[in-house]
């Protein structure tokens, strides 16, 4: 569908003195992913950074915009209306709608190529970077091909995926197919499945994920001043970063939200001291990513935000405010990046939203809620009512937004389904999807 829109978009738009023609070549995309970003958490990042007149500086300077429908699909192949990350994440990697918890595989448990993949295939460089662990839901879905989001290591793949595990003739877990999908560059959490999980078939059996890491090239770094020193990676020795034993700490804390309807006196959020500085932010490893991809080329880079979505599941609204925040100033960066490359497409989007909302202060909503004191000077209370008291928060099933700038832009409001997406980023990159 988006591939003939691609061919007629012919849209010039000024930005910032930039004009922006949609029908210009394009060498490299740089994707966004705000995990639960949808216009609730992106509105009260706004409302409480820059207040009720103020703009995201990185997201709302993006000059195109559209909207898109988030739906995953139950096994039997019907609507199911409210998605995980792991089925959204398959529809732009594949293209196909999935049920919940699968990785690059539909419906059937049959695999597609993923856009990174693709990419690669045509000789484009590759990065995957995220604030999660590099093998949670969204990153693994670019990278592997799994029946369920959980087998992200060789044991629990023999458990619960055993149609994927080596042994029985499979791809293997998560962490395996990615070492063998070898991005250029990937970088976020989870160096505690590298350290302490073994392969349990193959030419690596009984060797640990991360000693199989280093033999087959990677460069392995686990700190900010690692990866600042770090000069090259290419497919001879790809860079993986690894800077949390999970996923990486929200930037942000805040007051935990209480079925109190709103009168707890209103706060300022406050820095995470459980965030270390020889962490990595994601701005700083956005840069890097781009720095060590850029070339004559061309390049993908998926970006995500992976605690905005965490932090709603867990109603707290400093955290999940701080990762919004986090995630514009990384698009801030790359926005930087694209002016002086001027080859370079940005898209900013989110795989679903979440279940916070904006509601008026001191009014009972039968949920949790918080209440903080906005950029203005004044109150704005969030209220999470899809959960009790210690239970997940739920996900919504509402459209999400898209924002793009760079050659093609455009398209991006003519997108109608999340799957879209994919035939948008293939016809910018000219990706052979036919194979």
């Amino acid at each position: 569908m988006l591939l003939a829109v691609l061919a007629t978009a012919a849209v010039a738009v000024a930005t910032t003195g930039l004009v922006r023609d949609d029908d210009r070549a394009t060498r490299n995309v740089i994707l966004f992913i705000g995990d639960g970003m949808g216009d609730s958490e992106i509105t009260s990042a706004r409302n409480y950074e820059y207040g009720s007149d103020g703009r995201l500086p990185g997201i709302d300077a993006l000059p195109h915009d559209g909207r898109f429908t988030v739906h995953s699909l139950t096994p039997t192949g019907e609507p199911d209306y409210v998605a995980d990350s792991a089925a959204t994440a398959t529809a732009w990697a594949t293209g196909k709608r999935t049920y919940d918890g699968a990785i690059g595989v539909d419906v059937n448990g049959a695999a597609h190529p993923t856009l990174l993949e693709l990419a690669k295939k045509k000789g484009l460089r590759t990065g995957n970077v995220t604030t999660a662990s590099v093998l949670d839901a969204t990153p693994a879905a670019q990278m592997a091909h799994v029946a369920k989001r959980s087998c992200s290591e060789p044991e629990e793949t023999s458990d619960k995926c055993p149609e994927n595990a080596l042994e029985n003739g499979g791809a293997g877990s998560i962490s395996e197919q990615m070492l063998k999908s070898r991005p250029d560059v990937v970088l976020g959490g989870g160096f505690e499945v590298f350290e302490d999980e073994e392969a349990e078939s193959g030419e690596f059996a009984g060797t640990t994920l991360l000693d199989q890491a280093e033999r087959r090239g990677f460069q392995i770094v686990q700190d900010q001043a690692a990866l600042a020193a770090v000069e090259e990676a290419d497919q001879k020795t790809p860079l993986l970063g690894l800077f949390a034993d999970q996923h990486l700490p929200v930037d942000w804390v805040g007051p935990e939200a209480t079925r109190t309807g709103g009168t707890v006196p209103p706060v300022r959020c406050e820095p995470n001291d459980r965030r270390l500085s020889s962490q990595p932010s994601l701005t700083q490893m956005t840069e890097k990513a781009l720095s060590l991809l850029d070339g004559d080329r061309g390049f993908l880079l998926q970006v995500e935000s992976a605690s905005i979505d965490k932090s709603s599941h867990d109603a707290d609204a400093c955290g999940q405010i701080g990762e919004v925040i986090a995630l514009d100033e990384a698009v801030q960066a790359a926005r930087t990046f694209a002016e002086k490359d001027g080859n370079t497409t940005v898209l900013v989007t989110a795989d679903h939203a979440q279940a916070s909302q904006i509601v008026q202060a001191g009014v009972d909503t039968r949920g949790l809620t918080t209440t903080l004191i906005t950029n203005d000077g004044v109150p704005m209370t969030l209220s999470y009512a899809t959960g009790a008291k210690g239970v997940k928060q739920a996900h919504s099933g509402v459209q999400v937004p898209i924002a793009a700038e760079g050659p093609k832009a455009g398209a991006v409001a003519r997108l109608e389904e999340q799957t879209d997406l994919f035939d948008l980023i293939a016809g910018v990159l000219d990706l052979d999807t036919t194979g």
